[in-house]
């Protein structure tokens, strides 16, 4: 397989990780479609894109409409399928919503795929949330799974149609459990992509940055072109098809974590905190993956080291912040 003219659909595409990877795949010559429902909360953002405005496909549309998917997806190759609701309290307040988005509009894709398309190769972002507070470290693919909100559980569940469809009916689908992913071009307004997006924010409009406890907790932090590296080595290495692969990071604790930052941009500071209530109860204290499974199935690596992509995040938006809140 060659990248060269490869059509590629991504869906959430306008998002954080499915822009970057539409930037990187234009790169290497694929016809690159992005579905994306521009949901204001969720990240999409067209300036995420401009780049390449010119060199993709956009079609504006939510996964949950099941009568628009057969016509997108019929003619693609590869579908990278990273929409998705990731708010683990936005899915305690509205866990129906979370279902749809996490659970019934997987649902529809694949039922799309099997129907009108079953040659795709499918790659399903996935997430180490429903492992939850861990028994062991590092956690590995096998440690139990024991959400603590519903968005960990949508997820699962979400993840598991994808295994169940390969089982079952020969797609091609590959799950890869990301840990936390940052870098250029993430949602940075609000907390809903993470506490890392927040963090940046604060720092690069010199704010006060709030860390929740102690600020020892530990985890690993991914940068987005290491995860798409990530999701190209998936795609290009059969053995993949049907496993399920943690993708971890570079360790940190959280306050060491937000000190580099704030020595980086020269700007910002922060302060320890008490838990908020809801948050404590959904806190999973320290956490890193083991990703020895899928370095050893496709070679893979991380490249970018904490230092360097905190670098580059905050270059690009002490240029860009006004494109982002």
């Amino acid at each position: 397989m060659t990248f060269e003219g490869l059509k590629c659909l991504i869906t959430g595409g306008l998002g954080f990780i499915g822009s970057n990877l539409a930037i990187k795949l234009v790169e290497l010559g694929s016809d690159v479609t992005i579905i994306d429902s521009m949901i204001p909360e969720y990240g999409g953002n067209l300036f995420n894109v401009e780049p390449i405005k010119d060199k993709i496909k956009i079609n504006f549309s939510d996964m949950r409409d099941a009568h628009t998917l057969p016509y997108l997806l019929e003619n693609s190759e590869v579908i990278f399928n990273l929409a998705g609701q990731v708010s683990h309290l936005d899915s305690m307040k509205d866990p129906l919503t979370d279902l749809d988005i996490n659970v019934r509009a997987q649902i529809y894709l694949l039922e799309a795929c099997r129907k009108h398309n079953p040659d795709a190769i499918i790659i399903y972002t996935s997430t180490r949330q429903f492992y939850g507070k861990p028994q062991y470290l590092p956690v590995d693919e096998n440690h139990p799974l024991c959400s603590v909100d519903a968005n960990g559980i949508n997820k699962l569940a979400g993840e598991q149609y994808h295994i169940l469809y390969q089982k079952v009916y020969g797609l091609k689908t590959t799950a890869l459990r990301l840990t936390n992913t940052y870098g250029p071009r993430q949602l940075i307004k609000s907390p809903r992509q993470g506490f890392i997006g927040w963090f940046m924010k604060h720092v690069v409009c010199d704010e006060v940055i709030e860390i929740f406890g102690d600020g020892n907790q530990c985890r690993d932090l991914t940068y987005v072109d290491d995860v798409v590296d990530a999701l190209l080595a998936s795609l290009m290495t059969p053995v993949c098809y049907g496993g399920i692969f943690n993708i971890g990071g570079e360790k940190t604790s959280l306050k060491d974590l937000v000190e580099i930052m704030i020595t980086i941009a020269g700007k910002g500071s922060y302060k320890l905190v008490p838990f908020p209530e809801e948050r404590k109860k959904i806190d999973i204290g320290d956490f890193f993956s083991d990703d020895t499974k899928f370095k050893k199935a496709t070679g893979w690596s991380p490249k970018v080291t904490l230092r360097e992509g905190l670098q580059r995040t905050i270059r690009y938006y002490d240029a860009y912040k006004e494109k982002y809140l």
